[in-house]
């Protein structure tokens, strides 16, 4: 490809649609909010206020989740000072972390990845908004490299394919478990909906027991001993690392160790029927620390979170896999853990069934609540599966989104037939993973929940003026801050943004890359995102089709803009069907009450990932695009000038 096709937006816009209206405000309202948030909870540096205590090993993610969401809204679209704001709060904060002693070298000292994925989610998202940092890029590199064979980390063993503790990072594997575990007692009430953590030990049988102050000490020696050592499921993780350096330069050395890391848990999972296990020994051996048992290792099927961190990290890797070799050869990875527990559902209500996360589906589910719908088993131990909470439609989502293969449209397909709540309804809530509307919006994309965009764009408003107004009415001394104080008041909302403008799904927020179906850059501004007064919307994603409009709500100054296939540049746009008014009918830009006219469509012959687009102000374009998926190996875009040799 030399050139790249340029297509001039000529229909009329008439009254803008309510939805770009909606959508713009949104960009307005979430730049005044993150500012409002970084001038109340952070300090000059970047860090957060925060004069409290710290566990030994637990917390680090909580700091860098306040941000988590950041550089996506830059990527989108949102304000130019964003992203030199991202990096400032990511150096304040690890400079603030390294002085408590959770970093080394600017990366986590040692802990589980179901933590770590959730606070590299910024680190992520600046290195895909600005790979022409040269630091970033080195970072990223750095942290990558920690994990490849012969590292002086030591994080892998090559000999037994495993990552050698569940607690890893910048300071190698790091055995055993955080020491205010050592005496793991009654006391830990916030842990007591889990259970408890080992189901195997002489006389502690139920969770009274860790009352006796032997018997808490005694679980927590047991745990850091069996929990605090081998490889883990959470840690498939630790992929998205080296996918994320990868991108840069295509270094075999980072790719190959994904890729070995991935297969063995593969062919782990096939030596068990296609169903992941959780734990290795350090022998390499799956089940040699709990009795031969392929459950029970740390954040593993059995405690505390079952598939809500194995199903995950399976897809996360599942996801990664696809973006390393451009097949889904290691998709059954993410796919074996939803389809085994899909196959043991049974129909229930939420407030009619114990489980250990009720709160979220209320918020999730609302009045629905009551309805009998499915369940699917979330967790297993000697007494089989229990725990059985409603379907997270994240993970199929991702998988198909990943895929874009019938069997995960399918797999969607029928666990909307058996649910037992409308998909079409939109609810006002927010939870901690800035996700859970994925259902009305999968709705929407069938054709039948046309008032989608609309209502989601209000419910982020709503959200964002809602934590807005809680900032502002905020008093709390940071002395007296819990841990996750900020992120629950983080006021930046990207998920309704991703869903319409690029077709993605909310990333999977214990440590997923975002692969979005479209990405914009703004010409003139030469950054990546649309530009001022521009909205879109995705209506429709298929295997090899995306179709968006594109709307200029303002009065004045034409955009230009570049339309990618693939955040990463790895889709092919064969051809875009394009409307443009119909041969005389006399549109005048500065009519903005005339009526849309007749249009007709263009066929462009594009051949490459990105098309530019023109657009007057007060007109728009519908681009229908005919795609070849993962025709390009996926890399960081570094300009909208970069061109596709």
């Amino acid at each position: 490809m030399t050139h790249t096709i340029r297509v001039t937006a000529t229909v009329p816009l008439g009254a803008p649609p309510e939805w770009a209206v909606l959508e713009r405000r949104l960009f307005d309202v979430l730049d005044e909010a993150w500012r409002a948030f970084a001038h109340r909870y952070c300090e000059p540096d970047g860090r957060l206020r925060y004069r409290g205590p710290v566990a030994d090993r637990d917390g680090g993610d909580d700091f860098y989740e306040a941000f988590f969401n950041w550089p996506v809204l830059y990527r989108l679209g949102g304000a130019d000072d964003l992203l030199d704001a991202c990096k400032h709060h990511w150096t304040g904060v690890t400079a603030q972390l390294t002085e408590l002693g959770l970093a080394v070298d600017e990366f986590e000292r040692g802990y589980d990845w179901f933590h770590l994925g959730e606070s590299m989610l910024l680190f992520y998202g600046i290195c895909a908004a600005d790979p022409a940092d040269q630091e970033f890029r080195a970072r990223a590199r750095r942290f990558a490299d920690l994990y490849l064979p012969g590292s002086p980390a030591g994080n892998y063993d090559p000999a037994t394919h495993t990552i050698r503790a569940p607690h890893n990072g910048a300071a190698g594997p790091r055995y055993g478990l955080q020491k205010e575990w050592a005496s793991y007692g009654a006391d830990l009430a916030v842990m007591r909906p889990y259970g408890l953590p080992l189901r195997d030990l002489d006389s502690i049988n139920t969770w009274e027991d860790l009352a006796d102050p032997d018997r808490a000490r005694r679980m927590g020696q047991a745990m850091s001993a069996r929990l605090g050592r081998g490889d883990t499921a959470v840690n498939l993780a630790a992929t998205s690392l080296a996918v994320n350096a990868w991108l840069y330069d295509h270094d075999d050395r980072r790719r190959d160790w994904a890729l070995d890391y991935l297969t063995a848990w593969q062919h782990r999972a096939r030596a068990h029927g296609g169903f992941l296990p959780d734990n290795v020994g350090p022998s390499g051996k799956v089940g040699e620390d709990h009795g031969g048992r392929w459950y029970g290792g740390l954040y593993g099927w059995t405690w505390p979170h079952g598939l809500y961190s194995v199903g995950n990290a399976a897809v996360i890797a599942a996801v990664n896999s696809v973006l390393l070799t451009g097949a889904t050869d290691l998709l059954p990875l993410g796919r074996g853990p939803l389809d085994t527990v899909l196959g043991h559902g049974i129909e229930g209500t939420v407030t009619g069934t114990e489980m250990s996360t009720s709160d979220r589906w209320l918020a999730e589910l609302g009045e629905d609540a009551d309805r009998p719908t499915l369940l699917v088993p979330n967790r297993y131990d000697d007494g089989g599966w229990f725990d059985y909470q409603p379907p997270q439609i994240a993970l199929p989502l991702w998988l198909w989104h990943a895929s874009l293969a019938d069997e995960d449209l399918d797999r969607l397909r029928r666990l909307r037939e058996v649910s037992g709540y409308d998909w079409r309804t939109v609810r006002a809530f927010r939870n901690k993973e800035e996700g859970g509307h994925e259902a009305p919006w999968l709705a929407y994309l069938s054709g039948d929940n046309p008032g989608y965009p609309a209502a989601i764009l209000r419910t982020a408003l709503g959200q964002a003026a809602r934590r807005i107004a809680l900032i502002d009415a905020d008093t709390t001394d940071p002395a007296e801050l819990h841990i996750h104080h900020w992120q629950r008041l983080n006021p930046v909302l990207t998920e309704a943004l991703l869903q319409l403008a690029t077709g993605t799904p909310q990333v999977l927020y214990n440590g997923g890359l975002l692969p979005t179906r479209l990405a914009y850059y703004d010409l003139e501004r030469g950054r990546p995102g649309l530009p001022p007064d521009v909205a879109a919307l995705v209506d429709t994603v298929t295997a090899d089709r995306v179709r968006v409009e594109l709307v200029h709500t303002g009065l004045s100054g034409a955009r230009t803009l570049v339309v990618q296939a693939g955040g990463f540049g790895e889709h092919r746009i064969d051809r875009a069907l394009v409307d443009a008014a119909a041969p005389g009918y006399p549109g005048d830009p500065r009519s903005y009450t005339a009526p849309d006219p007749a249009t007709s469509t263009v066929d462009l012959p594009v051949g490459g990932p990105r098309l530019e687009v023109e657009l007057p102000p007060g007109h728009r374009v519908r681009l229908d695009l005919r795609l070849t998926p993962r025709a390009y190996p996926p890399a960081h875009q570094t300009g909208p000038t970069a061109t596709r040799q």
